[in-house]
């Protein structure tokens, strides 16, 4: 409930002898604020801080925090509001007034990189995070080894999943880094438990320049415990830039007395996001069914935002809607069927060198085969009277060169058949049975060069 600032005054009067109200000045409350808040100023200048817990849950929390604060006090290199009063309520509890601390919330969002105020925030929780265990025990404040915090957030998880307005993609991706135990091998450590921006204060020397910034305070302590020292960082890794964080992390492990677990801001994201969780389990506990369903509403939306992030990130779908590169051509040498009484013909492509020109000499070769006319050699092997001619010797010569060089040789039990590529479409005819000769009077080249026939790869036909 939502108490006047005159009634918050009052209290503050009540709780602290020789406070006099002169102003008075409530901070905005929502539905889902645990605490009422406002800042007193008495007739001697003096500022206070009154904060009255709306819930009995709430004054228990802040009950527990008491002793702990007064016991930090005198630790930590910053400080800690300690309460100077209180005033019992009529619905049970304490209102607690505290010495108001100067300084300014922080923008994590807003968070520079570079030295300043980053790497001042990362060891002011280093030196928080090294604080003694016993401190905490003594004040009465619980404490968790890794598997018992990671048995402790699959329940929550397990109780939120009952109220049906978890999204089933949220619960299967937490599920799943829940049972990772490599990820929740960490050393406890004493920790702040919800610490936002609005949780601590800094103090600049130069207000233009956010690296004059340093660490005054942290303030809101209902959820300090030993537990996994990535709760602190839940706000960090969602609100602060990359530089920031990178800064923020190196200061930190510079000034801790044990080296940070690598899995850290890995759980310190997975916090963030089940934080929703808390809040949805207050909404239903409270019976308020308007809130139940904003704080649904925003866990569907937590659902969409991240699985958009996965496919954005997913080098499968990337590569699948990137614009797909021509395939080069595939050679396939061509398929040469011969009679079952036949012997395998082997047919061998070999790329021969190329001449003076920078011509290919194959290429020089098909130009002057193709001076004959075309399709002698076909009608010439159909004629049942043509009789294969005989190779002199030096066409003898020749064929041994051609094998040689990388061509196919004659072979007599061959037949001379199209060939077809793997879609079945007729690629070039290559014979491999010796055919007429064109005129060599068709043929022109200087005397004093060596004609064709005598290159590396001559057909012969």
């Amino acid at each position: 409930m939502d108490r006047s600032p005159l009634f918050l005054a009052a209290l503050a009067s009540a709780a602290v002898p020789g406070l006099d109200p002169a102003s008075v000045e409530a901070l905005p409350g929502a539905p889902d604020h645990q605490y009422d808040v406002a800042f007193v100023q008495d007739t001697q200048h003096r500022r206070w801080v009154i904060r009255v817990p709306r819930t009995q849950g709430a004054a228990a929390q802040m009950e527990a925090t008491f002793g702990l604060l007064s016991l930090l006090a005198r630790r930590l290199p910053f400080s800690v509001p300690t309460p100077k009063g209180f005033a019992a309520l009529k619905e049970g509890g304490r209102a607690a007034i505290y010495p108001y601390l100067p300084g300014q919330n922080i923008d994590f969002a807003a968070l520079p990189a570079g030295p300043g105020l980053a790497a001042e925030l990362g060891r002011s929780i280093a030196a928080l995070h090294n604080a003694d265990h016993g401190l905490f025990d003594e004040a009465g404040l619980p404490a968790y080894d890794a598997d018992t915090y990671r048995t402790r957030r699959l329940t929550e998880l397990d109780r939120a999943a009952a109220t049906g307005h978890v999204p089933t993609g949220l619960l299967t991706r937490w599920e799943k880094l829940l049972e990772d135990v490599v990820l929740w091998r960490f050393a406890p450590t004493p920790t702040h438990g919800d610490l936002t921006g609005d949780q601590v204060l800094a103090v600049f020397d130069d207000d233009q320049d956010a690296a004059t910034g340093r660490i005054k305070a942290f303030t809101g302590w209902e959820d300090a415990k030993v537990a996994d020292p990535a709760d602190d960082f839940s706000a960090l890794v969602t609100q602060a830039s990359e530089g920031a964080l990178e800064t923020l992390m190196e200061a930190y492990a510079h000034a801790r007395s044990e080296r940070p677990d690598p899995h850290l801001l890995t759980r310190a994201r997975l916090a963030a996001q089940m934080r929703a969780l808390g809040d949805l389990m207050t909404a239903v506990g409270g019976g308020d069914r308007l809130l139940v369903e904003r704080h649904a509403a925003a866990l569907r939306r937590l659902d969409e935002q991240l699985h958009a992030e996965d496919e954005a990130t997913n080098d499968y779908r990337r590569e699948a809607e990137a614009a797909a590169r021509p395939a080069p051509a595939v050679v396939v040498p061509p398929v040469v069927d011969t009679d079952d009484d036949d012997e395998d013909v082997a047919v061998m492509f070999a790329r021969t060198a190329q001449d003076e020109d920078g011509h290919d000499e194959d290429a020089h070769d098909e130009a002057t085969i193709d001076d004959g006319a075309p399709g002698d050699d076909d009608a010439q092997l159909d004629d049942p009277e043509f009789e294969e001619p005989v190779l002199e010797d030096s066409d003898q010569d020749l064929a041994d060169e051609t094998a040689v060089a990388g061509a196919a040789p004659f072979d007599d039990d061959a037949t001379d058949q199209d060939a077809t590529d793997d879609r079945g479409q007729a690629t070039t005819e290559i014979p491999v049975r010796g055919g007429a000769r064109p005129d060599p009077d068709l043929l022109e080249f200087d005397e004093d060069e060596p004609g064709p026939e005598h290159e590396p790869g001559y057909s012969g036909r």
